[in-house]
């Protein structure tokens, strides 16, 4: 009898310190997550080295390119019709478009994406038919560094996020569920940032950028020369018309000073004329005497 009963307290015992064993494996898994930043200087015990992702040296070149280009055109919708024609050929298109008229010019300034193999050919293109090319920029940045760290640095938050909800499931607290939960939150937020910075990079690489610029000044200055005789003398007129039109109105104006000097004219006289009565009188007398 002694010895079954010696055997049932035995058990009850284990039993009662079972839940401690638990938590106290779950809290230590818990301590093994450590943060990336401290990764950095020390192994993790809870991510082993060897199932850490190894640096990726397979990524392709990131390249973005961009480019600027200003054209003196004779006429902007003409202009338009042309690039759009273009574009068209060139699987591109444009992202936004600005238009401005000014007493000078008139400026159309176009943001325009073009898969990154077409842009050369694009600006080309835009070189050869549409107008006098006034300058021309092209700048190309390499990002595969910068893209591979943060490829490196999302793969490694995926790990740890796999491990903090694997420690989830076997959380024995409310506390520790809470302090896993937060820790969840935070890392899937940084895995948002980290993709969309990715999407970012894969777009500026896939299609390059061009901010194209299409002006006609007014009248025509001499790097527009290409453009025509004709052109170039209609505007010259339609310009010393506008010249005439702003001169008339100008003088119009003026009317309250056309107005007001015939009263200023008159009165000054009136005053000249009493000073001199004045002086006149003044004068007088010595000239009895």
């Amino acid at each position: 009898m002694s010895i079954l009963f010696l055997a049932l307290f035995s058990f009850i015992s284990c039993s009662k310190t079972d839940p401690y064993a638990v938590n106290t494996e779950v809290n230590a898994s818990l301590m093994e997550v450590i943060p990336e930043d401290a990764a950095a200087n020390q192994k993790s015990a809870s991510v082993k080295p060897d199932t850490a992702p190894a640096k990726n040296d397979n990524i392709a070149k990131k390249i973005i390119k961009n480019g600027e280009m200003g054209i003196a055109v004779a006429h902007i919708n003409d202009a338009k019709l042309k690039v759009d024609g273009i574009l068209k050929k060139q699987n591109a298109y444009t992202q936004s478009e600005t238009f401005r008229n000014t007493e000078i010019s008139e400026e159309l300034d176009l943001v325009i994406r073009v898969p990154y193999q077409n842009f050369d050919q694009l600006m080309s293109s835009f070189s050869e038919g549409i107008g006098a090319v006034e300058y021309k920029n092209i700048s190309s940045e390499d990002v595969t560094e910068e893209y591979t760290n943060v490829a490196i640095k999302l793969e490694n938050k995926r790990i740890y996020l796999e491990k903090y909800r694997d420690l989830l499931k076997n959380a024995a607290t409310t506390k520790d569920m809470l302090e896993i939960q937060e820790n969840i939150r935070k890392l899937e937020d940084e895995i948002d940032v980290a993709e969309g910075r990715l999407r970012f990079i894969d777009d500026r690489v896939n299609y390059s950028t061009l901010r194209l610029s299409l002006t006609k000044e007014k009248p025509r200055s001499s790097v527009t020369s290409k453009i025509g005789f004709g052109s170039r003398f209609s505007d010259s007129v339609a310009q010393g018309w506008n010249i005439f039109v702003s001169f008339v109105l100008g003088l119009i104006s003026l009317w309250p000073f056309f107005i007001l000097a015939p009263f200023v004219i008159i009165f000054y006289r009136k005053w000249r004329a009493r000073k001199k009565t004045t002086v006149n009188d003044s004068s007088h007398p010595n000239n009895e005497s």
